[in-house]
């Protein structure tokens, strides 16, 4: 990270997600807080978490400004079926929203993203209305011109390949290989070609808009303020 520093690079940016599966380990926090040093400036998301101590570890003392929130909840993930460590999505939020809320530093209020847990397009609105400040998915964007990837014939049928961050494809991608004392916590599939992604985004929007009707909501940022979970 020093070496992009040195060469001026970081002046091409102002965003650094810092994303490991587990923040919270010592030496992780450690080093999320030693990139606040070196980048006073920037806006800095770190993670990934589930609970309420430590959403408040990584703002106060790695001054993050935005706390991931999520283990175990990806659609590509295997983590808590591996391991059995993890977290029901709409639990990490509610466990994590105030912890950040109620947090700020030098660098503003805390807040959180939502990553993992999208099954339905309702669920994106279930996040917001949990408290999630930003939400995150990956295989829901998956399939689209936009994503990227290259398509795949099978029978005759298009598809794109999507995998999850600790699967042994990604690793082989971008690490060389699973090494020998680690074990992939992620899976590989094949996702059917969607086309242009504009409709998916009208769908969302669509059905934000329709839950804002339903409870009350005029903006998005009271959806937290006007749903009631039962």
């Amino acid at each position: 990270f020093k070496k992009i520093l040195d060469r001026g690079l970081d002046s091409k940016f102002n965003f650094i997600c810092l994303d490991v599966p587990n923040a919270y380990l010592d030496h992780v926090v450690e080093k999320f807080s030693k990139v606040r040093e070196l980048c006073p400036e920037h806006i800095i998301m770190a993670g990934n978490v589930v609970t309420n101590e430590q959403t408040r570890e990584l703002i106060r003392y790695a001054k993050a400004d935005i706390v991931k929130v999520g283990i175990g909840s990806g659609s590509a993930c295997t983590t808590r079926r591996q391991t059995g460590v993890g977290r029901p999505q709409l639990s990490s939020i509610f466990e994590c929203k105030d912890a950040a809320h109620n947090e700020s530093s030098d660098y503003g209020n805390g807040l959180i993203v939502s990553d993992g847990g999208i099954t339905d397009i309702c669920d994106i609105s279930k996040a917001f209305c949990g408290g999630a400040d930003f939400i995150m998915m990956g295989s829901k964007f998956a399939g689209f011109d936009e994503s990227g990837g290259e398509l795949i014939d099978v029978k005759g049928n298009p598809f794109k390949e999507f995998y999850g961050m600790s699967s042994s494809k990604a690793m082989e991608t971008h690490y060389g290989g699973v090494a020998k004392y680690r074990f992939s916590e992620g899976r590989n599939t094949l996702i059917p070609y969607k086309g242009k992604v504009d409709h998916f985004i009208q769908e969302i929007l669509g059905g934000m808009r329709s839950t804002a009707t339903y409870i009350g909501a005029k903006k998005l940022k009271h959806f937290d303020k006007r749903a009631t979970f039962m």
